[in-house]
């Protein structure tokens, strides 16, 4: 059974190749000429989305096809390279263009995940019993397509990084005159209606005291998509030490949701060769080729 449906893997791969630099099949710089050949890039992909997915270890995805040191090894080249960055943008470019992000409303709010390897953004987590664990600040835009997150220890609280978090609206090209940012009861401070002001930013902000139910405002999309990101078992339960690691399996998993969206509301927006007319008989239309045919990923 394939780890994702072919409708989402194929065009992940298709743009995630076409960012992959030419390599030779057999290393020229070897001494005797007869280096053993290069695995296939296709292969470390889909080991790396059943280790997203599934949450295992290097070892139990290596079989003889692609052993657990050439899988680390790629991954080092291609997160040097940039490229889950760049795919990342490319898939939130894509949405922006076919759909469009709702980004005068945006959502912030953080999440605490377990890390029991520990590394370079984990800290003790107060919900679980002093371990070790990982915090995301995740922002989403008004409909909870991740826009990015900032890493840090479990201990940290939510407020001070979301200076951090809202500076990722640089990257995302022109915004909107009028943003409103809705934040949960943790942000309610002096210091963060400060924080938005200096960004000219609105801010609806739960209070302190006061229960009223998360459908009041639109945090609620940014939850979604933590759980949404939950669901890949590699970010619940992160055993990866280095920040640039864990960046780019979220990197991987947000292009995954945003793709996934993408494919979903065009559906409903956009017409092609062989669309079908009932909503149950969409899944097996999303063939690599009609997605490029919709413009779901850009030209390389």
């Amino acid at each position: 059974m394939p780890v994702l449906p072919s409708w989402l893997t194929d065009p992940l791969w298709d743009q995630f190749a076409a960012l992959l630099p030419k390599c030779p099949a057999v290393d020229p710089a070897h001494s005797l000429g007869c280096h053993r050949r290069r695995i296939s890039d296709r292969i470390v992909f889909d080991k790396l989305l059943r280790l997203l997915r599934f949450g295992c270890s290097y070892q139990a995805v290596s079989d003889t096809t692609c052993s657990a040191t050439t899988i680390r090894n790629r991954r080092n080249e291609w997160i040097r390279l940039g490229v889950f960055a760049r795919l990342k943008q490319i898939a939130l470019e894509s949405y922006d263009r076919i759909v469009g992000l709702v980004l005068d409303q945006i959502a912030v709010d953080g999440s605490i995940t377990k890390a029991p390897g520990g590394g370079e953004a984990a800290g003790r987590s107060p919900v679980d019993r002093g371990k070790q664990g990982l915090k995301r600040s995740g922002m989403t835009d008004g409909y909870g397509i991740p826009l990015g997150r900032v890493l840090a220890g479990a201990n940290r609280h939510d407020s001070p990084l979301l200076a951090s978090t809202l500076d990722l609206l640089v990257d995302l090209g022109p915004l909107p005159e009028a943003i409103t940012v809705h934040l949960d009861a943790g942000y309610d401070s002096d210091k963060t209606r400060a924080e938005l002001a200096a960004r000219s930013l609105h801010g609806r902000i739960a209070h302190k005291g006061e229960k009223v139910p998360i459908q009041a405002s639109q945090r609620w999309h940014v939850e979604r998509t933590h759980a949404w990101q939950n669901a890949f078992y590699r970010l619940a339960r992160c055993y990866e030490r280095r920040v640039a690691v864990i960046d780019a399996f979220f990197d991987l998993a947000d292009t995954i949701i945003t793709v996934r969206s993408l494919l979903r509301r065009a559906w409903t927006t956009h017409r092609w060769d062989n669309r079908p007319n009932a909503v149950h008989e969409r899944v097996p239309i999303y063939a690599a080729s009609e997605c490029s045919s919709l413009g779901i990923l850009m030209p390389t």
